[in-house]
């Protein structure tokens, strides 16, 4: 328990801290130093907020940017056989030609087998890269997919339909790597 003279030396204590901080309020440089300390605060929201809005759109710029990388990767890994493929539709059109021609001796038919099974092969591996002929030849003229070369007048047909392929056309997965060539009725 406390002593009457702690207890009166404590409240001369209390009155004492209260006349100090009296005084101190009512100075000048007391409230200089206050609104001071409020101007430094107040600046300093302002730097945070500006940080944090700052890194806010550096944190999205760079969410963007990886996403786009990922579409980029995506759409790259999906046609890197472009290139490819349309180098390769050439020799495809050669040995469909060469097919194409008559075999008339035994030794000729043998090539002629050899070419087909190498052909077969060709148009299998290009199909599982997801290279395929555009079918069209008695379907409708589509100018995404069709280039028309001539237009000629056909008995039974009618207009705007592929009547003959010149040249065969590819598509890889969704996108045409060559259109195809073609003769449509007028």
């Amino acid at each position: 328990m406390m002593t009457d003279k702690k207890k009166e030396k404590a409240k001369e204590t209390e009155e004492h801290v209260e006349e100090v901080t009296k005084e101190a309020c009512e100075c000048e440089t007391c409230e200089c130093e206050s609104d001071a300390l409020k101007a430094e605060i107040e600046k300093l929201k302002e730097q945070l907020e500006e940080s944090k809005n700052a890194y806010y759109k550096a944190f999205a710029d760079t969410e963007n940017t990886k996403r786009r990388l990922q579409n980029e990767f995506e759409k790259s890994n999906k046609y890197k056989l472009q290139d490819c493929g349309i180098e390769i539709l050439p020799v495809l059109d050669n040995l469909e030609r060469a097919l194409a021609i008559p075999c008339e001796t035994e030794e000729l038919k043998n090539y002629g087998k050899g070419f087909e099974m190498i052909y077969s092969q060709l148009v299998e591996i290009l199909k599982k890269q997801g290279i395929e002929q555009i079918d069209c030849l008695n379907k409708e003229f589509d100018a995404n997919f069709h280039h028309a070369i001539m237009q000629e007048a056909k008995e039974g047909v009618e207009s705007g339909i592929v009547i003959e392929v010149l040249q065969k056309g590819y598509m890889l997965k969704d996108r045409i790597l060559r259109p195809a060539l073609v003769k449509v009725s007028e």
